[in-house]
């Protein structure tokens, strides 16, 4: 341990300035008062000598505020995830907040151990997506930290909450594949325990119900959400019956896909039609360009940090109307 060095105080810095410890605070602080330029200048040099850094968690017991939001999401190497993160950063920066990322690695335990890390730093504010909708509202509500949920919670609940209604992307999605005449449609999807598999397998059954389809248990692939996961689930669905199309349940999982797809001589989508759900960027640069569900990152990143900034202790909560956007990989013609 250091304990030989002593931490550096304003008093050291008024010492060696030549000044009192308020005009230092006042430079610090910058203001209420005026300080002359050249006071002020022999201050900066005072604190740039002596290596003092200001206490930041002391300061926010005094004004009240730390300048940062947290941000806790369960895997922050997805893409999508990523594309969250980098619009909530963005925004919250216009607002001169700084954002303090935490990702769970979809784990519940060191989510947990993260929730409480954030909230000791007396953070703004909390935005967070829990690993698999079972977020730990009690401990959120006992800091009375203002937070912004990323996804569906429980009504009952009073947190506020933005979302995309994930059933009712999937039936869509799986919809417009059922337009192209499409009538053989697998699925390859999360994890069956898991809260959004649920929410976008009963989309794509509802839509086949709808048009009077089978759904074929065998047409369904339950895997991770990795490019790994699309990958083996798509190798064991060619091993029966080949689909038509194919709903793959996140990005990741359509490049997956296509890979096996590619190295089995099938093309998209002219053998296979696929769509995906969560789209990124990378999805319109593909070849070919994937046919996907996008949700509207920046809108939603503009509205939670909105509610943040704004908070009165009233839950909120925001639906969003998510984006079909059109490529290549349903059988759709694009003109450049």
């Amino acid at each position: 341990m250091n304990s030989h060095l002593k931490r550096v105080t304003r008093s050291d810095v008024a010492r060696e300035a030549g000044t009192s410890v308020a005009v230092v605070s006042y430079v610090i602080n910058g203001g209420p008062r005026p300080v002359a330029e050249a006071t002020r200048q022999r201050v900066l040099n005072a604190i740039q000598k002596t290596g003092y850094r200001p206490n930041n968690i002391a300061k926010a017991l005094v004004s009240g505020t730390t300048h940062s939001y947290g941000l806790i999401l369960p895997n922050i190497a997805n893409p999508f995830l990523s594309s969250v993160a980098h619009a909530l950063q963005q925004e919250a920066f216009k607002h001169g907040q700084v954002l303090l990322p935490g990702d769970s690695g979809d784990n519940r335990s060191r989510e947990r151990e993260l929730l409480n890390n954030l909230l000791n730093r007396q953070i703004d504010g909390l935005l967070y997506t829990s690993v698999d909708r079972h977020p730990y509202i009690d401990l959120i509500q006992a800091s009375g930290t203002p937070c912004v949920m990323l996804d569906w919670v429980n009504a009952g609940a009073n947190v506020s909450a933005i979302r995309v209604n994930e059933r009712i992307a999937a039936f869509k999605v799986t919809q417009h594949l059922i337009q192209h005449s499409y009538r053989d449609i697998a699925i390859i999807c999360g994890p069956l325990d898991m809260l959004n598999t649920q929410d976008r397998l009963s989309g794509w059954s509802d839509a086949l119900k709808q048009a009077n389809l089978v759904v074929r248990d065998e047409w369904i692939f339950p895997t991770e959400y990795t490019r790994q996961g699309g990958y083996e689930a798509t190798l064991q669905m060619l091993k029966g019956k080949h689909p038509r199309a194919l709903f793959a349940t996140n990005e990741l999982q359509a490049f997956g896909c296509l890979r096996a797809l590619a190295e089995n001589g099938l093309a998209v989508p002219d053998d296979i039609a696929l769509v995906c759900f969560n789209a990124t960027l990378q999805s319109q640069f593909n070849v070919p360009s994937l046919t996907a569900v996008r949700q509207p990152i920046d809108k939603m990143a503009k509205t939670a940090i909105e509610i943040l900034r704004t908070w009165n202790g009233t839950a909120q909560e925001r639906e969003f109307e998510f984006e079909l956007q059109i490529g290549e990989s349903c059988g759709c013609k694009l003109s450049l």
